[in-house]
């Protein structure tokens, strides 16, 4: 199967927030209703808009998306129709190859996530009680 990753246009922002839910449904069970719709309202207006996103195509369809803001990997989302079929793992490597990232901040209740960017080299430097936002969700610090 090929695959391309491209930048993302505020075009492609139905799509990803299709993609990000679909994600955040599967791997975030821990996120409250409300801290939900928070973000998928702030994600679009605010956070989108100012970030570099390249997404990952599968069949001329967006499957997964990724940014790096100053070292740091943002967010790295893919649909759960094809998560563990290598595509976080081919954007995570066209990220890192192509930008300064060197850290992520993942929710300390996700521990998938904390097993993947492990595999991918990261080990943890650090913990937070809350998130970026405020909101009462732990954070794990780390780092390649």
């Amino acid at each position: 199967m090929e695959h391309q990753i491209r930048p993302a246009t505020s075009k492609d922002y139905p799509r990803i927030m299709e993609i990000w839910e679909s994600a955040v449904k599967a791997t975030h069970d821990f996120l409250a209703e409300e801290d939900f719709n928070y973000f998928k309202e702030a994600i679009p207006a605010d956070y989108l808009p100012n970030l570099t996103v390249y997404l990952i195509i599968e069949n001329k369809q967006p499957k997964g998306f990724a940014s790096v803001a100053e070292e740091n990997l943002e967010m790295l989302f893919i649909h759960q129709d094809v998560r563990g079929k290598g595509l976080g793992k081919m954007l995570f490597r066209f990220m890192k190859e192509t930008t300064s990232l060197s850290k992520v901040d993942v929710n300390e209740q996700n521990p998938q996530a904390i097993g993947f960017y492990e595999k991918m080299g990261f080990r943890k430097i650090g913990r937070s009680e809350k998130d970026g936002s405020g909101k009462p969700y732990p954070i794990i610090h780390m780092s390649l």
